[in-house]
Order: C-alpha cells, then sequence, then structure tokens
C-alpha cells in the first residue's frame, strides 16, 4: 500500500487523468495551450484567489472593513462607471 504525500500545487511527480469535454470546449482548451497548461492556470487563479481573501480578511482585522461607499466609489473609477448607490 502507498503512502499518502500532501503536494503543494505545482509540486510532485506527474500524473495523467482523462476527461471528457464537449468538442468546442476541446477546441478552446487547444487553442489555450492544451489541457494541462489550462489546468495550471486554473489552479493558479484559484490559488491567488484564496490568497487574496485571506489578505483582504487580515486587512478588514486590522483596518475594519471599506466603507461601502468608498468602495463604490473606487469601483466606479476603475470601471469607469456611475456608482450604483447603495452597492458595496
Amino acid at each position: 500500500m502507498s503512502e499518502y504525500i500532501d503536494f503543494a500545487p505545482g509540486d510532485g511527480p506527474m500524473s495523467g487523468v482523462s476527461v471528457t469535454l464537449p468538442a468546442g470546449t476541446l477546441q478552446t482548451v487547444g487553442e489555450l495551450g492544451g489541457v494541462s497548461g489550462c489546468l495550471e492556470r486554473a489552479e493558479q487563479r484559484q490559488t491567488e484567489g484564496d490568497n487574496l481573501g485571506e489578505l483582504i480578511a487580515a486587512f478588514d482585522e486590522v483596518h475594519g472593513p471599506a466603507e461601502r461607499e468608498a468602495a463604490a466609489a473606487k469601483r466606479a473609477k476603475l470601471t469607469g462607471q456611475v456608482p450604483e448607490p447603495g452597492r458595496p
């Protein structure tokens, strides 16, 4: 029986898997560099998102949550949209 080893994303030996996807999805995946590349990028984005959530929580713990109006103004500035009243 083999021992389970917990590898960090991107670490450890390579393993093959089989997936079934619609033809259009496979075509897009191929255009994006193949299944392995897409999965690696997806995992990196997920990890970055998780890390961002932890950073925001730590910031909020020290400084308190952002004011809704300030967040709406920043969002409007970044997106070029007019802020909606009451939107965080």
